[in-house]
């Protein structure tokens, strides 16, 4: 989608699992119906969120002391993946999210979405929840599973024209999208509702926030300190230049 005014206020990306959808009880027992398919013991949720991280693989070698071979990656992703979408319909949005999608919506405001959701499956489910068109933009993963968004959310900021990336703010549940954010030139705010802990959240060196409604207020205030500090640096090569001259 084109936008044929300059960007005023915010620009949200969201992710989807563990942001937008309150899923990671669902992640959780997929994950531990894949650790239980090669005969691993179960994990709670508070050791899910202290051991977190992309890709993939990397997490199931910290949690199970070792990197998974080749085999036993392949079956823990297909059982992961069966389990949770057998299990995906009983799961809803966070708290206040479909509220403050519509919200900026009517404002004015412009979001998208980038996820490591399958595309496919991604779309039916925002018209499940009745929240596709609140987004001018939706991007799914297209590619294996596993990996990180870095290389996703450069992409799916170059098909948002208008969209300024330093008044662009991120706003996910894991520190891999803070790490996408900064690789696309963004900024990012993390919510406590989804795979993190708040210490494993606080590495990341970004804000974090316990509500929905706290990421989106953050993220104005980031985009507004964007607007001072661009109008700072002009400032500052206005003087220079007439320095010189």
């Amino acid at each position: 989608m084109v936008l044929g005014r300059k960007q005023e206020s915010a620009h949200i990306v969201w992710d989807w699992n563990g942001t937008l959808l309150h899923d990671i009880h669902t992640v959780l027992e997929a994950t531990n119906a894949a650790f239980d398919e090669l005969g691993l013991p179960a994990i709670t949720l508070e050791r899910y969120r202290e051991m977190y991280c992309v890709p993939v693989p990397r997490f199931y070698e910290r949690l199970i002391g070792r990197a998974p071979t080749r085999n036993e990656w392949l079956v823990m992703d297909e059982t992961f993946h069966r389990h949770y979408w057998a299990r995906i319909g009983d799961a809803g949005l966070a708290e206040g999210a479909a509220e403050l999608l519509a919200a900026r919506q009517a404002a004015g405001h412009t979001q998208s979405l980038c996820s490591l959701a399958p595309h496919e499956r991604l779309l039916p489910l925002l018209r499940t929840y009745g929240i596709d068109g609140h987004f001018v933009r939706v991007d799914g993963s297209v590619g294996p599973s596993g990996g990180g968004k870095a290389a996703q959310m450069v992409r799916h900021l170059s098909e948002l024209a208008g969209v300024e990336p330093g008044r662009t703010v991120v706003i996910g549940d894991a520190v891999d999208d803070a790490l996408a954010a900064a690789h696309a030139g963004a900024r990012a705010v993390l919510f406590t509702g989804g795979s993190h802990s708040r210490t494993s959240l606080e590495e990341a060196g970004v804000p974090v926030v316990d509500t929905l409604h706290e990421a989106v207020e953050t993220a104005e205030r980031l985009a507004a300190r964007a607007d001072e500090e661009a109008a700072g640096a002009e400032a500052a090569g206005t003087e220079a230049a007439g320095a010189e001259a």
